[in-house]
């Protein structure tokens, strides 16, 4: 008799499936909304509170801090109380953080709440990748999370028309963004009583009946019908199986098996962490610095970031057709191209033009990420595996926003800027060929 995953792998995609990538996705989209409002605010705050870029760069990077911490610990979470809990918690902390963050008295102010914003955002992304992974068909589990992935884009899009329409609006129009982006507060309720637990992560808990009720969820939706009665329970029900041992720690990431794996996964995350975040978060600051108004600005960025969409289209299409590491190195070496082309731009059609194609390739690469990593690890250390080397992507995230004025200052301007991030791509592009190659693999052959 087939396992329950060996079940669930030979399902086609079904409504249920839809239904967890979209309520994963709208999760998913208020993050990267709030992530991306942010490089908004900076931008109007440098006008009303007369900031300098070393405090911009800390009112960017202090989130940053908080998604590391954040990652790290939502990943150790899920592989103890479940991927939807952590999920649902996470979508509260950064939701509630956010509405505060709009009452901001200060800098100080803002800095503590964003710190705040961060734990939650940090911890999200990698426990709503590992849940999607654990219930996508082994033959399309690639452009499964792409998908999810996807929602990042729709997220930015959504954050860089508020933006365009509320933030230059008033001198509350900062203020009006954020409060916003309190949505997820809201939302946590849906994710915490609409979407399923991981089968695989129930079975590891001895919670049988729940994992066969979930598998049969699935089924039911194909219009496959369930085996007779469940298959026998490996062990008894019991808070965590007898053969299953203690959940591994954190460090468990450099143990034999995988050392070479995550050096390898720690340093893609890390070079696309500090390319990615050092350039959009202060594309709209570096315009206005180069004499565009707050709207011509923003506007040049909601074009540039609604390139993100068909990047996000290709590289779900390429992870199972050229498979995870050649669709992930490609688009990072075309990052590292339109960045050096963004650099040296002169004159709004160059600009539009590789800041398109700077969001094209870009977000396609994290497309790929998001795919690959969930597959590095087996079932005992997936989350804790993802979240600990998304943490260590951002701590990139907090170092590129903070380097950038000094940058500027150290080489020639926005050229050598881009120039440092295409490095970055391009290193990151390397480290892909270290990672296994899972595409079509069952996640029980990690």
């Amino acid at each position: 008799m087939p396992t329950r995953s060996e079940r669930l792998d030979a399902l086609p995609f079904t409504r249920e499936h839809g239904r967890l990538v979209a309520g994963s996705g709208v999760g998913w989209a208020l993050d990267a909304m709030d992530v991306g409002l942010i490089s908004f605010v900076m931008a109007a705050l440098a006008v009303q509170w007369d900031l300098g870029p070393t405090t911009l760069s800390w009112i960017a990077s202090i989130g940053f801090v908080g998604m590391a911490v954040g990652a790290t610990l939502g990943g150790l979470l899920a592989d103890r109380v479940g991927r939807r809990q952590v999920f649902a918690l996470t979508l509260l902390v950064y939701g509630l953080a956010t509405g505060a963050a709009a009452l901001s008295w200060s800098v100080g102010a803002l800095l503590v709440f964003r710190f705040l914003i961060g734990l939650g955002l940090g911890a999200e992304l990698p426990v709503a990748s590992t849940l999607v992974s654990e219930f996508a068909p082994a033959r399309i589990r690639g452009r499964v999370v792409v998908a999810l992935e996807s929602f990042w884009a729709v997220g930015w899009v959504l954050a860089a028309l508020i933006g365009y329409y509320v933030v230059p609006a008033s001198d509350d129009g900062w203020r009006w963004a954020l409060a916003i982006g309190a949505l997820p507060t809201a939302y946590a309720v849906v994710v915490r009583r609409g979407l399923p637990e991981s089968v695989r992560f129930l079975e590891r808990r001895g919670r049988h009946d729940e994992a066969e009720a979930a598998v049969r969820r699935f089924e039911a939706a194909a219009g496959v019908p369930a085996p007779p009665s469940p298959p026998a329970d490996p062990t008894p029900a019991a808070p965590l199986p007898a053969t299953d041992g203690p959940t591994p720690g954190p460090l468990a990431v450099w143990g034999r098996p995988h050392a070479r794996r995550t050096a390898a996964l720690w340093a893609v995350w890390f070079g696309v962490n500090f390319s990615y975040y050092g350039a959009f978060i202060w594309i709209p600051s570096l315009l206005v610095a180069d004499g565009m108004d707050l709207v011509r600005s923003f506007g040049f960025t909601l074009v540039i970031t609604l390139a993100q969409l068909p990047g996000y289209a290709a590289a779900a299409v390429l992870v199972e057709l050229w498979g995870r590491r050649a669709t992930l190195s490609t688009f990072l070496v075309g990052s590292a191209v339109a960045a050096v082309l963004f650099g040296r731009a002169d004159g709004e059609a160059a600009i539009i033009a590789s800041g398109m194609a700077l969001s094209f390739f870009n977000l396609g690469a994290w497309g790929a990420l998001y795919a690959v990593t969930p597959e590095v690890y087996p079932t005992t250390l997936r989350a804790t595996g993802a979240g600990a080397a998304a943490g260590f992507g951002r701590i990139a995230s907090v170092l590129a926003p903070l380097s950038v004025p000094w940058l500027l200052d150290a080489g020639s301007g926005s050229t050598g800027l881009f120039a440092v991030f295409a490095a970055f791509f391009a290193l990151a592009a390397a480290a892909t060929w270290g990672l296994p190659e899972r595409a079509g693999d069952a996640l029980e052959d990690a």
